[in-house]
């Protein structure tokens, strides 16, 4: 049986890719005139891109660390909820840059990456300490 914490990353996981998918539909259909009159395609389409994959990595990483019968540990919380908020931060600032073409919302982007590479460097750290 999966633990709450992994459940919860698999869970907000998936939340991300299904969000993704609904984002990138209006993004074809609904936004599409907006994009093409702003030149913010190319923006869209990576916030959208980055959003999928952080969620898969999501479900992926809940789905190794229960496969190694992890216990609930604070560093894999801090692990999903930087990846998590990451993603808001990143993909988030993209989209609203994209459909209100607000040049200055392009600086909060960083801040979500950093959060990304952050919980990046925490997952290698702890696939490192598995093996101990």
């Amino acid at each position: 049986m999966i633990d709450k914490q992994l459940r919860a990353m698999a869970f907000f996981g998936a939340l991300l890719c299904l969000l993704a998918v609904a984002i990138g539909a209006f993004g074809a259909h609904a936004f599409k005139d907006i994009l093409v009159a702003n030149q913010r395609e190319a923006v869209y389409d990576l916030a959208n891109r980055y959003q999928f994959y952080h969620g898969i990595a999501l479900i992926l990483i809940a789905a190794l660390f229960n496969s190694v019968n992890t216990k609930p540990q604070p560093t894999l919380k801090a692990l999903g909820v930087l990846m998590f908020l990451g993603t808001l931060i990143f993909s988030g600032s993209l989209y609203l840059l994209a459909l209100l073409n607000v040049t200055w919302l392009g600086a909060i982007t960083p801040i979500g990456g950093l959060l990304l590479l952050l919980a990046w460097a925490l997952l290698l750290v702890k696939i490192v300490k598995l093996g101990r």
